[in-house]
Parts: structure tokens; sequence; C-alpha cells
């Protein structure tokens, strides 16, 4: 590695952040223009969010798996695979003439997606400087949320206006520029420890890393019951139009950027424990008021702002929670571990999907926050059992 200062981010881990804005746009631009392709297939909105939940679903399944089946390649070979792999997905979507080959495209986007992202913050750590390690992970991450505030409402905006099949030419073409940085940028690094078979099949079935991933599930997934269809619920029932609600997408992404650090900082004030806890209770207020403010405009941008700075203000908790829980209780497949943080994300986004979905077949559109607040709820249960188990641990 080099590098000329101490501080300075290595151009790998921007390699890394490129890929990582890709990314996002990629999962979540589908939420955009969900309407615009159940109408140029003819087919159900219902069904059609499961480019959403599906997505989440291959992400959540498929990640662990290729972690721990190429552990011991070559971290930049596999990454530029990886990215490869994305890119061709990602243009068989917008080929696509059927829903078929559609969501043939996302689910194989959605397992390069995962496995880069457990990989690639493996990465970033090891480019940093001594010391530096989580500001590097940050800002590959900052690519994924800087995503939701940029990249998803314009992509959206052009979806809806030019075509849905767009977007994912111009996710395409900013894959293949991260193809080419980390081509660049990346260095050849050695592999290290690799998380053997057995280790990682003990970690799934330790409780305690099965109750963070049940924390995490439900409390991310449950603001997606209501957040896959959020275009639709801002159309046809808010009574926006579609290029308002564009614009609305960008006060969400705005939220998320701005709630994830902040939960940052919330979790190490206060402890991933506590910080998960109110942060929670915070989100079930929050989608018992989406709910309710659903026909109000003013009301609904409020709420909207809210609701992304919650939804997303978790992240770091749970982040923290799986590391923390598996240094503890897991601590020679800690790599593992990260791997179905990253699948409990996105099991959480396909259950809420899942919900949403079932309401939006039976015309209840306007009942999906309240699925979300059934899992925030049954969320607070795995948590106080975890807390607990961490306070007695820390006992002795």
């Amino acid at each position: 590695m080099t590098s000329s200062t101490p501080t300075r981010i290595h151009r790998g881990v921007w390699a890394l952040a490129i890929m990582a804005f890709a990314i996002g746009v990629a999962e979540f631009i589908v939420v955009g223009v969900l309407p615009a392709i159940a109408d140029d297939f003819g087919l159900p909105l219902a069904r059609v969010g499961g480019l959403v939940g599906l997505y989440a679903f291959a992400l959540a399944v498929g990640t662990p798996i290729v972690v721990l089946a190429l552990g011991r390649c070559s971290r930049k070979r596999l990454l530029i695979g990886l990215v490869a792999v994305f890119l061709a997905g990602n243009l068989m979507s917008a080929v696509a003439n059927s829903y078929s080959l559609l969501l043939l495209g996302r689910l194989i986007t959605a397992v390069a997606h995962g496995s880069f992202f457990a990989i690639g913050a493996t990465v970033a750590a090891r480019l940093a400087p001594k010391g530096q390690a989580s500001r590097a992970i940050a800002l590959m991450f900052a690519g994924l949320t800087l995503a939701m505030v940029i990249g998803v409402p314009l992509g959206s905006l052009v979806g809806n206006s030019l075509g849905w099949r767009l977007p994912f030419y111009g996710v395409a073409l900013l894959a293949a520029l991260a193809l080419i940085s980390v081509a660049l940028w990346v260095p050849e690094l050695p592999v290290t420890t690799v998380s053997k078979p057995k280790d990682a099949l003990g970690a799934l079935v330790k409780l305690p890393i099965l109750a963070i991933m049940g924390i995490t599930i439900l409390g991310f997934g449950a603001s997606f019951a209501a957040f896959t269809f959020i275009t639709s619920i801002m159309v046809d029932i808010t009574r926006f139009s579609t290029s308002m609600a564009n614009v609305l997408l960008v006060v969400f992404g705005v939220a998320t950027l701005v709630g994830n650090l902040l939960g940052g900082r919330l979790a190490a004030q206060w402890g991933w424990p506590t910080a998960l806890a109110r942060l929670l209770a915070g989100l079930l207020i929050v989608l018992v008021a989406l709910a309710m403010a659903m026909s109000h405009q003013v009301a609904m941008v409020v709420v909207l702002f809210i609701w992304g700075l919650l939804a997303f203000g978790m992240s770091p908790g749970f982040q923290a929670g799986m590391l923390e829980t598996a240094e503890r209780w897991t601590p020679r497949a800690i790599d593992f571990a990260s791997a179905l943080n990253i699948s409990a994300f996105n099991l959480g986004i396909a259950l809420g999907e899942a919900l949403g979905g079932l309401l939006v077949a039976h015309g209840r559109l306007d009942m999906t926050p309240w699925a979300g607040i059934w899992l925030v709820a049954l969320a607070q249960l795995p948590l106080a059992w975890l807390t607990f188990r961490h306070r007695q641990a820390a006992r002795g």
C-alpha cells in the first residue's frame, strides 16, 4: 500500500466507493420505476415488486456462499470478477424483453452486489493507513448512501421520463468505470485468514448471532413494506405528481445520508443496544405517523424525512452489534459473520417487500406501513434478549 500521509485515503478505496455508488443505484432504482415496469409488461404492481424482494433474497442467500467458496481467491481478481458479473446482470436487465429475463438479470446482479460488499469492506480496511480502517470503510459505504441522495432520484426521473431501461444502462456504465478503477487502483493483496466451513457453520447455530440477524431483519426490513411501493403511495394516495414524487425521493435520500452519520455517533455515544432500542421505538412512531399522513401532502414530506433518518440511522448499530457479537461468540468466523450481516439486511428487505406486496395484491396499499409497525415491535424481543446476554457475558 502506498500513501504519502498518515490520513490520506488510498485511491483503491475510491474505486470501491465508485462501485458502491453503482450498487446503491442498481438496488433501489427499481423502487422509483416500479409502476413503469409493471405497465410495460402488463403485470400487477405486487408481482413486479418481486424485483426488489427477490433481489434482496438472492443477495442474502448467495453472499455467504460465494464468500465462503471463494475465500482463497486473490482479492483483486475476485473484485474484478464480481464487478464484471454485476455489469453483465445490469445489461441483461436493460435489454430484457420479458419479466422473467429482467428478474434473472436482477438475481445475477444481486449475488455480485452482496459478495462485493463483503469482500470490499475487508479490502478497504487493509488499504487504509494504521488507525484509519473505519474511515476507509465509511468512505466506501458513503458511495452506497450517496446513491440514495443522487443516483436513485435522478435515475427515477430519467426512467419515468425516457423509459425504465435507461437507468440500467447508466448503472452498467458506472460498473464499467468501477471495473477500470478497481483494475488500475486496487493493488494485489495476499489472502490472509480464511473462514473454515466448520467455523462458519458454527456461527450459524450460535443463538447470539441469530439474534442480531433477527434484529437486523425485522428492524431494517420494517421500512420496506411501505418503501418498496413509495412511488405509488405518493402518487395514488398522497396525490403528488410523478415528478414531485421523484423530488421527494431526494428528500428521503438526504435523510438516509444524515441518518447514517447520526446513527454512527449515537451508537458510539450510547452503545449499540441502547441506540437501537431508541431508534426502533422512534421508527415505530414514525410508521404510525406515515399511515396517518398518507393523504396529507405537507405532513407526508415531514414524515418522509424523519422516516429516512430513523430507518437508515440504525444501520451503524446493526453493524456494530454484529461485529461485537461475532468477536465475543464466533471469533474465528468474523468475516463470515460480516457476510451474514449483509444477508440479514437483505432478508429484511425481502420480508418487508413480501408483506407489503401481499397487502398491495389485496388492494390495501394504504396498509403497508402497518406491516412495518409489527416488524419493528417484534425486533424489540431479540434485542432485549441479546442485550441481556452481552451484559451477562461482560460481567463474566
